[in-house]
């Protein structure tokens, strides 16, 4: 039975993954559903050293192939803030906000800013085998990329999704994040964008 490990403990991006992978012929499990308890400190200078940090962490504890993903938050009007540190924006002496908190954290330093505040979501996803080595001539770590271009808004709308999305509003759709469909977000998003590019090397590494 081929097993994927989604290297994760959010559960906003296990339901997200999950769905995006569910037309593959892989049985994807989550860290709970085996036991693992595992957190990987998030150290990388870029989101893809982060994504395959933690790939290779997940797939040497489990001895399972993984697939790890990173991303964050850039707005332009805060030079690309919070970026790799979007998780923990507005963390003070190891305590982490709440979503809630970092959306309202944000906000409250994009005032006196003019708007529209236009910003993107970006994603990388890292897929990692216990061994280091992909079958055939796939490297370690492949890589894969996502963004989603659009813009901040002051009030926050929508119920769906986690993190940024009830403030994050695709412009042209008229709709955030958070007032997107299941469906409807894993067409669009940033790791949406970067899952399906990812699906042909899961592909051919299970096929090995």
């Amino acid at each position: 039975m081929h097993k994927l490990l989604i290297a994760t403990n959010n559960p906003g991006k296990v339901e997200e993954l999950q769905d995006l992978l569910r037309d593959t012929n892989i049985t994807l499990v989550t860290p709970a559903q085996i036991g693992l308890d595992l957190e990987v400190i998030e150290d990388g200078q870029t989101y893809q050293e982060n994504a395959t940090k933690k790939a290779v962490a997940f797939a040497q504890a489990s001895n399972l192939i993984s697939l790890a993903d990173d991303s964050g938050l850039e707005v332009d009007a805060l030079d690309g803030a919070p970026g790799l540190y979007s998780a923990r924006y507005g963390s003070t002496n190891g305590a982490k906000l709440s979503d809630a908190g970092r959306r309202q954290y944000l906000l409250s330093n994009l005032q006196g800013q003019p708007r529209p505040w236009m910003a993107r979501f970006r994603a990388t996803i890292a897929i990692a085998t216990p061994n280091h080595q992909l079958s055939r001539s796939i490297p370690l770590g492949q890589i894969t990329h996502g963004t989603c271009e659009g813009e901040i808004i002051p009030e926050e709308r929508g119920t769906g999704g986690f993190g940024y999305d009830p403030i994050f509003l695709l412009t042209e759709l008229g709709k955030t994040m958070a007032e997107l469909s299941m469906d409807e977000k894993n067409r669009l998003s940033h790791r949406a964008r970067a899952v399906i590019k990812a699906k042909p090397m899961l592909k051919l590494l299970y096929s090995g």
